[in-house]
């Protein structure tokens, strides 16, 4: 499953973003574009996966709707983890000086056009 047009238009829209990662049920990457090391946009995709794995129980616990996204915001970059499907999410490194809203908006919609292709 190639999503290199998707995560490439992705950061091509967002001025700030490092990276873009589609990972699977495991946090294993899928496909990726990265301006980042590539080992560290790997390990954003592999421990946003346990994040979000453990925000999804929490969720089920309080008998929540469906986790939408997840934002990460540190010093010096922020985290975005967006739900493809129950088996696979996005995850975008971003500066922190780029336009959060702007990044969740692409997120959004490169999460809905790679969930079209896995459906």
């Amino acid at each position: 499953m190639p999503f290199k047009r998707e995560l490439t238009e992705l950061m091509d829209r967002v001025p700030g973003v490092l990276g873009a990662i589609i990972a699977d049920w495991e946090g294993e990457a899928v496909d990726q574009v990265t301006r980042m090391d590539e080992y560290d946009l790997k390990l954003h995709g592999a421990h946003g996966g346990v994040i979000l794995n453990n925000m999804r129980e929490i969720m089920s616990r309080l008998n929540a709707d469906d986790l939408q996204e997840i934002v990460v915001t540190a010093e010096t970059m922020q985290t975005l983890l967006v739900p493809v499907t129950a088996d696979y999410f996005l995850v975008v490194a971003l500066d922190r000086a780029g336009s959060l809203g702007l990044a969740l908006h692409a997120a959004r919609l490169c999460a809905d056009r790679v969930r079209m292709e896995i459906l």
